[in-house]
């Protein structure tokens, strides 16, 4: 085939994976079905990733270490949610994906409408947390005095508003393990678009709208989430996708919300481990002072934009292990998972090599301290040893995630970060006086070794006979 013509059917199917059209991935080239959902999940995650990124951009404009300092502390607590949200998330991907697989699309639909169930009902005693605890929590973290009273209003708006996190991860989790990877992408691309538009408005005030500070990027965040639910809410009413709720399956069903809850726990648990010990983390790191915290956070949010699109290749992997284990097609799902994590490498690989050449013009992007710029391309650099393992890592986990065996991950998860990479980064950071590169090492050292465990568990193959 000429390089015109593989390019043409290139962008053919670029375009209908775009497009989001219907498909059957329980059948055809594996190749091709990672590529339609891959490519739509991978733009997904970028959208997300630029939440981050986009904030933490025009807060550092504010030359204020505290400031910027506000977001990484915040964002360590909000991981808590995230957790609860992409456990629930993962646990929706994989019902609807097994009932998908089955071509039982009534139990499907049912399985989505008490997902939202629940998560509406977690993120309402969140948001009471939120009203009430915000200035708490910081000082919890850590937080001077000073930051709190000027920073802690977008601690406050992120909790309060977590709904549209919620809402957002978990319906976008529904339309995955549908197949109806767009549909995700775009609530995405509408949320994302509306954040950088709003973020300086209400940051640096426009008009009628006085300046916020930090604080206004929270508002934009919201607003913008806020409208990305409501296009979700009405593709499951009224779009196209294959997934619809109606209104009579709002009625609670205890038997679907305890099997939700029995597969989501894992997930949950997964990304509380986790979670918890980047909390942990930023606990030791906010002893070196702000300019460490603040060069800390802007590397993280760097690896984060790099490392969800990355996750996009892993839900891909999820949902083909749902979809075709439903199907009664064990060998087709460990294939599309093998396949998934040759691609993830690949592209993890190029990322590598990226960060430790441009390092520094990219974190000069947003910060000129040079306090914080020496830590951020430290930060950086030595996280990024870790990717090629990652790379498989992430993959194998959603994998075990979309087969609805979510205990597998969540052992590898508690042993790797509570029993090897807190005591590593503690020992490394403060006992034998490497510093804040000691907290950078853990990481990288603790992830590549819990890819490896997970690859030799997942070679033995016993998730294939998990039911949900």
């Amino acid at each position: 085939m000429s390089v015109s013509r593989k390019l043409t059917s290139f962008l053919t199917l670029f375009k209908q994976a775009i497009k989001g059209d219907q498909q059957d991935y329980t059948s055809g080239s594996i190749d091709r079905a990672i590529f339609l959902l891959s490519i739509p999940m991978i733009l997904e995650m970028a959208m997300e990733s630029l939440f981050a990124v986009v904030d933490v951009y025009f807060v550092s404009k504010l030359n204020d270490n505290n400031a910027v300092a506000t977001i990484g502390l915040t964002e360590s607590v909000l991981t808590l949610i995230y957790s609860l949200a992409m456990g629930l998330s993962m646990g929706a991907t994989a019902m609807v994906a097994r009932r998908v697989g089955e071509k039982d699309l009534k139990s499907a639909e049912e399985a989505a409408a008490q997902a939202v169930i629940v998560g509406l009902s977690l993120s309402l005693v969140i948001t009471f947390a939120g009203i009430f605890f915000s200035t708490d929590l910081l000082r919890i973290m850590g937080a001077s005095e000073e930051l709190i009273k000027n920073n802690s209003g977008y601690t406050s708006w992120m909790l309060t508003g977590n709904i549209t996190i919620m809402m957002l991860f978990l319906i976008n989790g529904v339309f995955r393990g549908a197949g109806d990877a767009s549909i995700a992408m775009r609530s995405l691309w509408l949320a994302n678009s509306l954040n950088i538009i709003l973020d300086p408005v209400f940051i640096f005030g426009f008009g009628p709208i006085r300046a916020h500070g930090v604080e206004g990027a929270a508002i934009a965040t919201n607003i913008g989430r806020g409208v990305g639910v409501v296009y979700q809410l009405y593709h499951l009413q009224k779009g196209s996708g294959l997934i619809k709720i109606r209104i009579h399956n709002l009625v609670v069903q205890w038997n679907i919300i305890w099997r939700l809850i029995k597969v989501s726990a894992g997930g949950t648990g997964q990304f509380l481990i986790g979670s918890a010990s980047w909390i942990f983390l930023v606990r030791i790191m906010s002893d070196f002072g702000s300019a460490t915290l603040a060069g800390y956070t802007i590397a993280i949010r760097v690896i984060v934009f790099a490392i969800l699109p990355a996750w996009g290749m892993a839900n891909a992997s999820a949902t083909l292990v749902g979809q075709n284990l439903g199907a009664g097609q064990p060998d087709r799902a460990e294939k599309s998972v093998w396949r998934a994590a040759f691609f993830n490498v690949i592209f993890l690989a190029l990322i590598t090599v990226l960060f430790f050449s441009l390092a520094g013009p990219i974190l000069r992007i947003f910060s000129n301290d040079e306090n914080v710029l020496t830590n951020g391309i430290q930060c950086l650099q030595i996280v990024s040893l870790g990717y090629i393992f990652y790379a498989y890592g992430m993959v194998i986990n959603q994998s075990f995630n979309g087969a609805g065996d979510t205990r597998t991950p969540t052992i590898i998860s508690l042993c790797g970060f509570w029993i090897f990479q807190i005591p590593l980064a503690y020992t490394l950071a403060n006992l034998l006086n490497v510093g804040a590169a000691g907290v950078y090492a853990a990481i990288s050292i603790a992830e590549s070794a819990m890819a490896i465990v997970g690859i030799m568990i997942f070679r033995k193959g016993k998730w294939k006979t998990t039911t949900i």
